[in-house]
């Protein structure tokens, strides 16, 4: 059978004017889309707290001492760090502590690390990955390697101990670079740090070919006891002049 074709002139105007309002409405609600992505990203990056090394009281928190504060239930607090292997944001824990505001957390978590030391515990809250975490003191350190000493023969090798030191210190970095500084292929190496979570991708360089840049994790930071990358040991510059 043939098919009937109208022989009258199609409204291209028409259709035109309405594939001008589809883009822009499509682009319009692309820029919805992304001013609520960005929202959401702003809302998580204020609930967590800022890395700041050592738990130690800072000004804001030295203004509002003599003001009330909101008490923490501190066997609570104890008990979600006790519960969990990764490092929670000042964030999460006022949320479920049903805290209106992080600020009593710091004092909660100074006054427990006074009865650990007081006690003589073995462990304490450190601040790591930008959250905190139970962690055992240095002293008992020989005595955990003894423990763990099944799980240290498949820590990492020499090769990828110094792959990994070049991306921390160098990120985001290449490839090539990472081969350069150590005189080796690293292809494979840098694929075992990948799948343990140590290193992962950070981007594209801005050359030919974009070749992918490397850098380090927040497993990383969690793994080494690190609250940031400004926490890496630093080489003394004294002893290298000298």
């Amino acid at each position: 059978m043939l098919r009937l074709v109208r022989d009258e002139p199609a409204d291209w105007t028409q259709m035109e004017e309405q594939d001008v309002q589809a883009d822009a409405d499509s682009a319009e609600m692309g820029r919805e889309r992304a001013g609520k992505e960005l929202e959401e990203e702003e809302r998580e990056a204020a609930s967590c707290e800022s890395p700041d090394g050592v738990i130690e009281e800072d000004a804001q928190d030295s203004e509002q001492s003599g003001a009330e504060q909101p008490t923490v239930n501190l066997g609570a607090l104890e008990a979600m760090l006790m519960s969990t292997h990764h490092p929670l944001t000042a964030g999460r824990l006022a949320e479920m502590l049903d805290l209106d505001s992080t600020k009593p957390l710091r004092k909660a978590i100074k006054e427990l690390n006074a009865q650990y030391e007081s006690s003589g515990r073995s462990f304490r809250i450190e601040q790591v990955a930008g959250g905190f975490q139970i962690l055992t003191l240095p002293d008992f350190g020989e005595y955990l390697k003894k423990l763990h000493q099944k799980d240290g023969d498949a820590k990492l090798t020499k090769a990828a101990l110094e792959t990994l030191a070049i991306i921390a210190y160098k990120q985001p970095i290449l490839r090539a670079e990472v081969e350069a500084i150590r005189g080796v292929a690293c292809g494979e190496t840098i694929r075992s740090l990948m799948e343990k979570h140590l290193v992962k991708i950070a981007g594209r360089a801005e050359e030919p070919g974009r070749p992918i840049l490397y850098g380090t994790t927040k497993r990383f930071l969690e793994l080494f006891g690190l609250n940031s990358l400004k926490d890496l040991p630093q080489p003394d510059l004294e002893q290298k002049k000298a």
